[in-house]
């Protein structure tokens, strides 16, 4: 039986960001996955190592990143996240010399869950 797509978002979150386990990006993202939105200029990421390499960026650079879930709706296979990113800018992994700041950042994300996993994801970051 698959997961359901307010599970899968909010394990995602949770697992992947908060907690930093690299292992649940291959659980919880299809392999042919999309993200919109994350990489360079208009490139889309395509599937979970491409992923992870943006994920490993962020992470370097907000070692102590946390994104926090403000409001969803889920609609059939469908749901959409209002969230806010927060950790302390203390590595280069964004290409940047550490600041030693704080950052809050809010976004929104649509996801596309197919079987469990995440399919497609459009992200919007303020």
């Amino acid at each position: 039986m698959s997961i359901d797509a307010c599970t899968v978002v909010h394990r995602w979150f949770d697992e992947v960001w908060n907690q930093g386990r690299e292992e649940t990006i291959d659980e919880l993202s299809a392999s042919e996955a999309i993200g919109h939105g994350l990489g360079e200029g208009s490139t889309d990421l395509r599937g979970p190592a491409a992923f992870k390499v943006f994920w490993r960026n962020v992470r370097c650079a907000l070692p102590d990143v946390h994104i926090g879930i403000e409001d969803a709706i889920v609609q059939g296979s469908k749901a959409v996240v209002r969230v806010v990113l927060e950790g302390t800018h203390l590595g280069e992994g964004l290409g940047l010399p550490p600041t030693g700041r704080r950052v809050s950042v809010t976004g929104t994300i649509i996801f596309r869950i197919e079987g469990g996993q995440i399919a497609e994801a459009w992200n919007s970051w303020d």
